[in-house]
């Protein structure tokens, strides 16, 4: 069994949200400003474990901004919080079939909401080649508490020093690595094939 790269998806193969979504979104909600935005990020979090559902989500962001979402406003909302997020790094995608023809072991751990996990699965072929999808919302642990990563070792069944973990924060980076996985910063596709082209030069890959 070879060693695994497990990648992050948002920063590294998919963008971030772009700013046409983010206008998109607030505009849906009928809300601008900072408030809105607060209430978006600060309820995020259980919604990215799976602890709330998409609709369950809205109806507290409404109540942080003390008005009310009616269903299909609801509905209206979570299709533009997946578009926001639905734009991918083509460079990136390009560098994935490589690495599945080449028969490389990759794995998916993403802090995800299961709307958006959906979309992925359901939209893009390219997800065939991870051997794992790690989705905060079905393991219940996002990143960087320890047990996301825990999770990924144990479903991968590998030792932690046989796993390079890709992403482009660096907390999420230190708590990789404070289990025991290697990291890298991703901040361009070139230094990661670098980087890559290290990893399976090592025995560690091997």
């Amino acid at each position: 069994m070879t060693g695994t790269v497990l990648f992050d998806l948002f920063g590294v193969i998919a963008h971030h949200q772009s700013l046409e979504g983010k206008n998109r979104l607030a505009h849906t909600a009928g809300a601008t400003g900072p408030a809105f935005w607060d209430a978006y990020w600060t309820l995020r979090p259980p919604y990215d474990r799976g602890e709330v559902t998409g609709p369950g989500y809205w109806r507290q962001v409404a109540d942080h901004l003390g008005t009310r979402f009616d269903d299909r406003r609801i509905a209206e909302l979570i299709a533009a919080d997946v578009a926001s997020w639905s734009g991918v790094d083509d460079t990136m995608i390009a560098l994935l079939g490589e690495l599945a023809v080449a028969d490389r072991r990759i794995a998916l751990l993403s802090n995800i909401p299961e709307e958006l996990a959906a979309h992925y699965e359901e939209n893009h072929s390219w997800f065939r080649h991870f051997h794992l999808h790690a989705f905060s919302c079905r393991i219940g642990h996002a990143k960087p508490e320890p047990d996301a990563y825990l999770w990924c070792q144990n479903a991968l069944r590998d030792d932690p020093a046989r796993i390079l973990f890709v992403d482009d924060r660096q907390d999420n980076i230190r708590g990789a690595e404070a289990i025991g996985m290697h990291g890298h910063l991703f901040t361009t596709p070139a230094r990661l094939r670098e980087r890559l082209a290290q990893w399976y030069a090592s025995p560690l890959a091997s």
